[in-house]
């Protein structure tokens, strides 16, 4: 968010927590993207802050409380007030329970069984969600149009353009079955807390192969995941690295460093098979 902008939603989550009895002398900031997460403090309550109508904060929800009924590992709602999505200055905000960091990070099998345990949670969901396709199609409509990626050269457009097409075909002629997913289950996404490794950032969740999930893990990771499929998982990394390259070249992007990162992907894109699993290309922080 822009400077001024977070420190309104800090404020915004530090009051709505005050009304609703939440002991805050301190608010920190642990991340700043498209959304901000605040931990909030004496109370340990961790607050995810969006620009108000945010579409996706109660279907975030409502997933939430829906793979808690199934045990899977992700990151629980604050049990202490209403679950829903709290609204104040223009800002969207939910509040979460705070997971303190593990001494140590996650192991690449922790992960694995991790990620293989939330998708079998996922797999008892009856819920509508976006495909994985529809989050292709937003890539396509950032490359596509020359006023939402005005940076990016012609060529690379089109290598874009092109691998985002083609990649997409190539996916669904294996027709590998498909389920809800978490969209993004990336490092950044997995807290390593004393109680095992959790999932956070439900709102990229989709539905597809669960290879789609695995392009974005280390390759330590996808290598301990059962009986994925090496091709559809080649393929839906090709995917993946041009997906997450569009979304840098998007002239609203906010990532710290986005540029840098968006010509690394055309570089890994443009070098070809066999593609590089994302974190190779974007180490995790």
């Amino acid at each position: 968010m822009q400077a001024s902008e977070g420190a309104r939603a800090v404020a915004a989550a530090t009051s709505i927590a005050a009304a609703l009895h939440l002991a805050v002398d301190d608010a920190v900031v642990l991340h700043d993207s498209n959304r901000l997460t605040v931990r909030l403090r004496p109370c340990d309550v961790l607050a995810r802050v969006a620009q108000a109508g945010h579409r996706t904060a109660p279907f975030e929800i409502e997933l939430a409380q829906r793979l808690a009924e199934t045990d899977s590992p992700v990151a629980a709602l604050e049990p202490r007030v209403e679950q829903r999505v709290y609204e104040r200055d223009g800002f969207d905000v939910t509040l979460w329970t705070y997971e303190p960091p593990a001494a140590q990070g996650v192991s690449p099998g922790d992960y694995a069984s991790a990620l293989h345990r939330l998708h079998g949670g996922m797999r008892t969901l009856d819920l509508p969600t976006p495909h994985y396709r529809d989050r292709v199609a937003e890539a396509l409509d950032i490359v596509d149009q020359l006023e939402r990626s005005p940076a990016l050269a012609d060529a690379d457009r089109e290598l874009l353009s092109t691998t985002l097409r083609h990649q997409t075909r190539a996916i669904d002629d294996r027709a590998a079955a498909e389920q809800v997913l978490h969209g993004e289950p990336h490092p950044g996404n997995v807290l390593s807390t004393k109680n095992g490794p959790l999932f956070v950032d439900l709102e990229t969740c989709c539905r597809g192969p669960v290879e789609f999930d695995l392009a974005h893990v280390p390759e330590a990771v996808s290598e301990r995941y059962p009986n994925a499929d090496r091709e559809v998982l080649s393929d839906c990394r090709g995917l993946v690295l041009a997906m997450v390259a569009a979304w840098r070249w998007d002239r609203e992007d906010r990532l710290p460093n986005g540029r840098r990162a968006g010509h690394d992907l055309l570089r890994a894109l443009r070098a070809g098979r066999p593609w590089p699993a994302l974190t190779a290309v974007i180490p995790p922080a």
